[in-house]
């Protein structure tokens, strides 16, 4: 089921002409592709800050989106790993 949060990004995003949302859920990132959206994630959007040099740990970064009960799989934390290892501090 798609959240209030999810749609109201949804709606803005196609009112407004933004082509990327960030969302994170399955409901959500399928509605958004049937509204011909391009996607990312709560981790894409960190692999990009760390790309444009913003300084901070992603495992750290991770471990606390999981403490918070963000769930993330296995193969998106690896991938987010394997992309930022040359970029940590």
């Amino acid at each position: 089921m798609l959240d209030r949060g999810e749609a109201a990004v949804i709606q803005l995003a196609l009112n407004e002409g933004i082509q990327t949302v960030c969302i994170d859920e399955v409901p959500g990132r399928r509605v958004a592709r049937l509204s011909n959206l391009s996607l990312t994630g709560s981790i894409g959007i960190l692999i990009r800050a760390k790309r444009e040099g913003y300084s901070f740990s992603m495992p750290e970064a991770i471990e606390r989106m999981k403490k918070k009960g963000i769930r993330l799989s296995e193969r998106v934390i690896r991938v987010a790993l394997e992309q930022t290892k040359d970029m940590e501090n």
